[in-house]
């Protein structure tokens, strides 16, 4: 029965995460039709045609692989310039030009994608992403209002009682591991720490950044305990390498101090979920920018058999499985688990959004870099009297194309192989 339920959470997960990439694309598709951009195909999935139906001059349906979706705008490659240099490039992009200009008749001039404001086409390629952070919005929104999310409090839950190094195999206290600060200045479970350095704490997040910048300096700190305040022995943190704060994955040197906090379930609305949103396009943004090293490693972990990292990255295959082992966890509460569901499904639409804003081909991001690019060139040539540019050729980009698309493929696969072979584990 367990089994059971695993495979239909991880199913209806991953059924979801379509339907994600369907809105994705119907934030295309909304704003291209109010522009009226010719759009002659709107499809979830690759491959096969399932079924499909025509309506309004635009070709509605599913294909047999649902790994993603795609909205055909027309005219996403301007004419060919006549005193385009020869070459293997040119070549390349007017073979591109050619297929697409086989559906391009007279009567779709002012319906062509290339020939839109610059605004409209931002507005277009922008649409996508834009439902997914929505998406993860209304998602975070709903379980910050309804179940509400765990936070760190001021309130020590742990003394720990010596200083490990984080990358000693074994984390158990020696004898000759000296003792951590908390503990000689006499921290006790149940306190709630008040000051650091004379700075009033507010919550847990700036005391672990007081901690970090402080490294090896003096720490005085201030605990409330039975009701009173409490000043306690100034001591000095110590050198530790800890989690970034952003990256996980890597450890930087930094103070330690040596104590834990307990945690509290804390309800919050819009603001609170738009911080929460921040926190996580940073951290995003950072896994992106290393996002290549990390498939690297990952298939590298995969052929040496090495543990797969808990932190590396995992493909739709993989969120899927996890979202179906939290429905079936014995370690969870049923709010816990439809919380924790929710925000895996959350966190997939916000990394979507993030990973399509990349400013490269084929991705949005490079069709909106593109246009920028092409309003910045054909404004400083009217600002310096020179003769109209005209149209940024982004058929030439297509080697970026082929490379960045062809990455994304050999990537894909790589994760999915390892989320099969060798899961993340979580529980």
């Amino acid at each position: 029965m367990t089994i059971l339920i695993t495979v239909l959470l991880a199913v209806l997960f991953f059924a979801l995460i379509m339907a994600s990439i369907a809105l994705h694309e119907i934030g295309h598709l909304v704003p291209a039709k109010l522009f009226g951009v010719k759009v002659t195909q709107y499809f979830v999935g690759f491959g096969k045609t399932l079924w499909s139906r025509t309506k309004g001059g635009t070709e509605y349906g599913f294909k047999a692989f649902p790994l993603g979706g795609y909205v055909r705008l027309v005219g996403m490659y301007p004419p060919a310039k006549h005193n385009a240099r020869p070459g293997w490039l040119t070549r390349l992009a007017d073979q591109a030009r050619s297929y697409e200009y086989e559906e391009i008749t007279s009567a779709d001039d002012g319906h062509l994608m290339y020939q839109k404001k610059t605004w409209q086409k931002i507005v277009i390629m922008l649409g996508g992403p834009m439902m997914n952070v929505l998406l993860a919005f209304l998602i975070f929104l709903g379980i910050n209002v309804f179940h509400g999310t765990y936070q760190s409090t001021l309130t020590v839950a742990q003394v720990s009682e010596c200083v490990v190094r984080t990358d000693r195999e074994d984390q158990t206290c020696k004898a000759d591991d000296p003792l951590t600060p908390a503990s000689e200045a006499g921290v006790q479970v149940g306190d709630r720490l008040v000051s650091f350095n004379g700075v009033i704490l507010t919550d847990w997040t700036q005391m672990g950044d007081l901690i970090r910048d402080n490294r090896d300096g003096d720490a005085t700190v201030v605990v409330e305990r039975e009701g009173r305040e409490l000043t306690l022995p100034t001591v000095n943190t110590v050198l530790n390498h800890v989690p970034d704060r952003l990256d996980p994955t890597r450890y930087v040197e930094a103070g330690f101090f040596g104590v834990s906090p307990t945690t509290e379930v804390v309800h919050g609305g819009p603001v609170a979920t738009l911080e929460q949103m921040w926190t996580m396009t940073q951290q995003s943004a950072v896994a992106l920018a290393s996002f290549p090293v990390r498939i690297y490693n990952v298939a590298a972990d995969l052929v040496t058999g090495q543990p797969r990292d808990a932190n590396s990255p995992m493909s739709i295959v993989g969120a899927s499985r996890v979202a179906g082992e939290i429905g079936t966890s014995d370690t969870l509460s049923a709010g816990d688990k439809v919380a924790t569901w929710m925000s895996l499904l959350g966190s997939v639409n916000l990394f979507v959004a993030l990973l399509n804003l990349v400013p490269l081909l084929p991705l949005d991001g490079g069709h909106i870099a593109g246009a920028i690019y092409e309003w910045v060139k054909r404004n400083l040539a009217r600002l310096f009297g020179r003769p109209d540019p005209g149209h940024v050729d982004t058929a030439r980009g297509l080697p970026i194309t082929y490379l960045v698309g062809g990455f994304l493929l050999l990537g894909g696969v790589v994760l999915i192989l390892a989320d099969i072979i060798a899961p993340i584990q979580l529980f």
